[in-house]
């Protein structure tokens, strides 16, 4: 029975999220409130599931950063519904194209929402990895010791705002409506729940199309350039076609794996975080050895 959940859990709390929202949206529209409560259900039941069936027992225990990466959910999830309100002023300084396909069915229409914010966010992603000043912000969200569900929304509030224009501003140029840009933040926020989460799950096949967590966790790896892998958000073909796919399929993450390699130092507080990107910094010190286990061939 565990190894079926194991198999089922993440295809099932995404489609099954993802088609709830729909089913919400069609009956509540331009009510995001409903979302906000899905959201909360999703979250419970990540933590849930973490509890029961973890890939790493030790990263359901409190790293003395449970209430940091709550304060860092709880902005950046709230900036990004002052960037929904934002929509129609935003909307009005875009120049649109009027080609958003209105009359697609909304499935549809939040299919090309993901597949295009997907690539944007990805692409900034890896240039996050490529130039110095934006990996000063990216680096917050790389010091994590562990990985569970909560990962996904620890970031710097300026990096999130980069990658949130990376992905929605050709969108808004489409012309997105308001109701699919929420169901398009409520999909972003799903898949960081997957891409981090601490659940045992098994992909299968599945992980040459989604960037969920066994394949996501490699991206963690402190050692040097190892981790300039699996930059996806959604779709790990984007990393195939770029040449950064990685996967290794009997290779269990640790604690000892993550973090970030010249900065065994970084700071671990909320706010010290928040600073952190535009404070001095000295050259990063050398990176730890990739272990041999991971270098050699799967």
């Amino acid at each position: 029975m565990r190894i079926l959940i194991a198999r089922l859990y993440a295809p099932v709390f995404f489609f099954g999220f993802i088609a709830h929202s729909l089913w919400l949206s069609s009956w509540h529209p331009g009510q995001p409130v409903w979302l906000l409560v899905l959201l909360a259900s999703a979250i419970a039941l990540s933590f849930a599931a973490e509890a029961w069936l973890p890939y790493r027992r030790e990263w359901n225990q409190d790293h003395r950063d449970r209430w940091r990466d709550v304060l860092h959910a709880s902005v950046n999830e709230g900036l990004a519904g002052l960037g929904l309100l934002a929509i129609p002023f935003t909307a009005s300084l875009i120049p649109t194209s009027g080609l958003w396909p209105d009359a697609w069915p909304l499935w549809l229409q939040l299919l090309i929402a993901v597949s295009v914010a997907d690539l944007g966010i990805t692409l900034m992603h890896l240039l996050s990895h490529r130039l110095t000043v934006l990996w000063r912000l990216h680096a917050v969200h790389h010091s994590v010791r562990r990985m569970y569900g909560f990962n996904g929304l620890m970031k710097h509030p300026l990096h999130q705002t980069l990658e949130a224009l990376a992905g929605t501003a050709p969108l808004l140029m489409l012309g997105m409506p308001e109701h699919v840009a929420a169901l398009l933040a409520f999909a972003i926020a799903i898949q960081l729940l997957l891409q981090h989460s601490n659940v045992d799950m098994r992909l299968g096949a599945l992980r040459h199309l989604f960037a969920w967590a066994p394949v996501h966790r490699f991206h963690h790896m402190k050692y040097g350039k190892a981790g300039d892998v699996n930059f996806a958000l959604f779709f790990s073909f984007w990393d195939r076609l770029l040449g950064t796919a990685f996967y290794h399929p009997h290779y269990r993450m640790s604690s000892d794996d993550l973090g970030i390699g010249g900065r065994p130092d970084y700071p671990d507080t909320y706010l010290a975080q928040l600073a952190a990107p535009f404070l001095p910094q000295g050259p990063e010190g050398t990176s730890p050895t990739t272990p041999d286990a991971l270098l050699q061939q799967p």
